[in-house]
């Protein structure tokens, strides 16, 4: 099962009904949200539109985090997930987004990338701990 992002069920400008003049078509498919969640490293590889391949990391245990003070990165492993702005019910989940606030034996991290869209895990570091 997948979502469909065609507009043929949409009213017109106007406010009338659209009446349906075709069935639904294949380049009109999506795909439901990939919720990168806490735990072992777990990549999903989909084919996209032309072939193109998409890799979505559905679970990880681990982050890259770049320390703008000092401009180095490092490897460091998730503690939780404190706050994700995206969905408040993906705070109690531990699902991680772009722009989640992690915590981590460095300190407070924000991601900067979209662990779903491109498979990796980024983030800088926001405040250091002890």
């Amino acid at each position: 099962m997948s979502s469909w992002h065609g507009d043929l069920h949409k009213r017109k400008p106007t406010g009338g009904k659209k009446r349906p003049y075709r069935e639904k078509r294949r380049f009109e498919k999506g795909s439901f949200p990939t919720e990168t969640v806490i735990g072992g490293h777990k990549i999903k590889v989909t084919r996209g539109r032309g072939g193109n391949l998409k890799v979505r990391l559905v679970s990880t245990s681990y982050v890259n985090v770049s320390n703008p003070s000092t401009g180095e990165t490092k490897k460091v492993e998730i503690l939780r997930v404190l706050r994700n702005p995206a969905n408040v019910d993906y705070d109690r989940r531990n699902v991680i987004t772009k722009g989640a606030l992690l915590e981590t034996p460095l300190g407070r991290v924000r991601v900067t990338s979209r662990p779903g869209q491109s498979g990796v895990l980024n983030a800088v570091l926001v405040s250091e701990t002890g």
